[in-house]
């Protein structure tokens, strides 16, 4: 025969309660000391975090202020070949002519390197407003509309951003 009667509850599996349960002294204890360590822990991190962003704000300073290094180190020659240009005052034209022919092949060079790109659209090239900037509009018989006629100024990319826009005529409608 067996009895429904009921287990008391710690006869039932339940864990015995531990000391620091039965004591609140030590759980206040126990608290405090994980307490300590989660404000450790969150100081740590708050200055590692404000370490991070001091340096990136120092590396973000020094590449504003040496962004145009490079360029600049481009544009030596150019200034050294002008001031040898000015150095000879007595030089005939058509040597004058050739060193400015040269020094604008330097230029051109460190433009170039330093991804600096002329906008120079042929005649008959549709107009792109994003990197040509009508000046006029001029009657074209042999042209479609809306295509270059001329360029008054070219224009220059950087990386694929207008720096300045071509200056052209453009063929009117018909």
């Amino acid at each position: 025969m067996t009895t429904d009667t009921p287990l008391p509850e710690d006869a039932a599996g339940a864990p015995e309660p531990t000391a620091a349960e039965l004591n609140p002294e030590i759980k206040i204890a126990e608290l405090e000391g994980r307490l300590a360590e989660m404000s450790d822990a969150y100081l740590r991190a708050k200055a590692e975090v404000e370490n991070v962003r001091r340096r990136a704000d120092e590396d973000i300073a020094k590449a504003r202020k040496f962004a145009v290094e490079a360029f600049a180190e481009a544009m030596l020659p150019v200034m050294d070949s002008l001031e040898g240009a000015i150095a000879t005052p007595n030089a005939s034209v058509d040597t004058v002519l050739e060193g400015v022919h040269a020094t604008r092949r330097q230029l051109s060079s460190a433009l170039e390197r330093n991804k600096v790109v002329e906008i120079n659209p042929g005649q008959g090239v549709k107009f792109d407003p994003h990197q040509h900037q009508a000046i006029s509009m001029v009657p074209a018989p042999t042209q479609d509309a809306n295509t270059v006629v001329t360029v008054l100024q070219k224009g220059f990319l950087i990386a694929d951003r207008v720096l300045r826009p071509a200056l052209v005529t453009v063929a009117a409608p018909k």
